[in-house]
């Protein structure tokens, strides 16, 4: 297991290849050429117009999309599928890598070694294209962090516990704050949704409850607030059982 990060994957991105990319898709599709020809103009006033402002200067960057644009995402996107169409598609039906999955620059996969070790994986995807810089992470102990998930491999499969920064703090809004209460729940959702969906075993459920629950006490909510959510949870996503104990 591996996990690539994409090094500034917005300012890095190639006007000339989102454009280009945006050609093929179209073309895939079908699209009529006048429409074409006008959501490429239209495309590239959009990327054109990227400036910013330092020291009381005007600055033009000559590459990359602007940060923070609505819509730089989907651009972005254009371009990194079309990567994984001519290149990934291949490898996997190869089954030099065995999964592939990406969240906007992260990027997890399992390759099977005897075809495709990480250093080959690695040169691959920094051979695509000159501007992006594929950073690799490589399993330790059988495991691997990636996004919000510790996954660890062992001969039952991929088991997936919570993973949480060193820098993160059980700090949320305080529940005698004066805020709307669904901002201050709005933490706690989040992770007993977590929870649910992501831990894939009870022990690792146990250990996130555990802590879902302190961080709870510690910023004055009750804990019959929590449970309440995990029902809910567990009964929108169709969970059979529960690790819930109310005494």
């Amino acid at each position: 297991m591996i996990t690539l990060d994409i090094k500034d994957l917005y300012v890095n991105v190639p006007k000339q290849g989102i454009i280009q990319s945006t050609a093929i898709w179209m073309d895939k599709n079908k699209v009529c050429s006048d429409i074409k020809k006008q959501i490429l103009q239209l495309l590239t006033v959009i990327i054109e117009q990227n400036y910013f402002q330092y020291n009381n200067q005007y600055f033009k960057p000559d590459k990359g999309i602007a940060m923070g644009s609505p819509i730089s995402g989907t651009l972005a996107e254009i371009y990194l599928q079309l990567i994984e169409e001519r290149y990934i598609k291949h490898w996997i039906e190869n089954q030099n890598i065995v999964y592939y999955k990406r969240y906007v620059d992260d990027i997890f996969i399992v390759n099977d070694t005897s075809r495709m070790n990480e250093k080959t994986i690695k040169d691959s995807m920094n051979s695509i294209d000159e501007h992006l810089e594929f950073k690799m992470t490589e399993e330790t102990n059988n495991s691997i962090n990636y996004l919000d998930m510790t996954i660890n491999k062992n001969t039952n499969g991929m088991e997936i516990s919570i993973y949480r920064k060193p820098t993160s703090t059980n700090i949320t809004i305080q529940h005698t704050s004066n805020h709307p209460q669904d901002r201050k729940d709005a933490a706690y959702r989040y992770y007993v949704n977590r929870m649910i969906t992501l831990a894939n075993t009870e022990r690792a459920r146990i250990e996130e409850r555990k802590y879902i629950l302190s961080t709870a006490r510690h910023n004055g909510f009750p804990t019959h607030k929590i449970i309440d959510m995990e029902k809910k949870e567990i009964t929108k996503n169709g969970e059979k059982g529960s690790i819930i104990n109310e005494t």
